[in-house]
């Protein structure tokens, strides 16, 4: 595989590192320092395999908060297009808090305010605003595929790293029974 291959991989699964499958348990362990039995090697995949299901815990509480993100967004574009085709005054129900909702009479604007977050709220014309809403809404849409994306790569190191793990405690178990046969 060429070095710009293994470039774009990286790049493409967020720096995320390849687990290689031992295809001949023999000469790896083999090629391994001397004083690394099959117990060292164990713990070392098994340290990396926790790594990968710790990158594997933060990816999924990544798309659980796209996956709610998702949804506000679409909803708060549709509210703002809506404002947009109004020139009359209309009423709605406002939500004041989870439970408690006002009627509110809405005049004629070229104005909103939306939240960006973290207590913050800013004013835009909404023509700003459906242009922003539509921008976060496909940079949320483009995460989400990317996350599957990783999460499935991610999903596919997992299996090869506990596959690796069977090999050598496969292959140690086989070392071990020679040796007390002998």
């Amino acid at each position: 595989m060429g070095a710009d291959k293994v470039d774009k991989v990286d790049r493409e699964h967020r720096g995320i590192p390849q687990a290689v499958f031992l295809e001949d348990v023999d000469s790896y362990m083999s090629s391994t320092t001397p004083e690394k039995n099959a117990a060292a090697v164990l713990k070392d995949f098994d340290e990396q395999l926790q790594k990968y299901k710790y990158m594997e815990l933060n990816l999924l509480q990544r798309k659980k908060r796209l996956r709610a993100q998702v949804p506000d967004i679409e909803k708060t574009l549709e509210i703002v297009q809506h404002m947009l085709k109004k020139e009359e005054e209309f009423q709605t129900h406002f939500m004041l808090s989870d439970q408690v909702h006002a009627l509110a009479t809405v005049p004629p604007t070229d104005k909103v305010f939306l939240w960006l977050g973290a207590n913050v709220m800013l004013e835009y014309t909404i023509d700003e605003a459906i242009t922003l809403l539509t921008k976060n809404l496909n940079t949320a849409t483009v995460n989400a595929d990317q996350l599957e994306d990783d999460l499935g790569y991610l999903s596919n190191q997992i299996t090869t790293m506990e596959v690796n793990m069977a090999r050598v405690y496969n292959w140690d178990f086989k070392r071990r029974k020679a040796a007390a046969d002998k």
